[in-house]
């Protein structure tokens, strides 16, 4: 039986930087359902041709798709310590969807990651300029912090429910924050 981790947060608030580190330290899988998906496409598997004609028609992924090719990924051998979720679930029925799993794939802690707008948005204006990203303007990241918070308040009450939660303070040094996070693996 391998633990699962979620790391939850607006875009922004470090979530996959402190993922990576975590992940590594601690002999864990990091799994960004982002780069899983990409990652199906492009090698044009089975999964990864479906979701791609979802993807060419203007369609979501369903959650039942992202849960196969999720289960997938956690039968590989790197995730037998675990892993970390790094932007996945992002709303309720997902992580009801992921409930699925657990017999076999336990949620064992959900890291919530707090920062103010008004440092994501200079995070992200930041990460624009340096990537050339051109949807890192400050509307579109209003925009997507505002999804988030009606999309994810119901998921950080549902794991709270399960005292599952832990908030992080994400403001300040990387290291602070690593060390903050990686106390409840040790």
């Amino acid at each position: 039986m391998s633990e699962l981790n979620i790391f939850l947060g607006p875009p922004g608030a470090g979530k996959g930087t402190q993922a990576l580190k975590i992940a590594s330290e601690f002999d864990l899988a990091h799994i960004s359902t982002g780069d899983m998906l990409r990652e199906h496409v492009s090698s044009a598997t089975e999964l990864g041709k479906i979701a791609k004609s979802l993807l060419d028609e203007g369609n979501l992924v369903p959650d039942e798709l992202v849960i196969e090719m999720l289960l997938e990924r956690l039968n590989n051998e790197d995730c037998k310590n675990g892993a970390i979720l790094d932007g996945f679930p992002r709303t309720l029925p997902q992580a009801k969807s992921l409930e699925s799993l657990d017999k076999e794939f336990p949620v064992a802690k959900v890291f919530v990651f707090e920062v103010n707008e008004d440092e994501l948005i200079k995070r992200i204006l930041l990460r624009g300029e340096m990537t050339g990203r051109s949807d890192d303007t400050e509307d579109s990241i209003k925009v997507r912090f505002e999804v988030y918070k009606k999309d994810t308040q119901p998921l950080v009450d549902f794991y709270n429910e399960k005292n599952l939660v832990n908030v992080i303070d994400a403001v300040g040094e990387v290291e602070d924050i690593y060390n903050s996070i990686s106390r409840h693996f040790k």
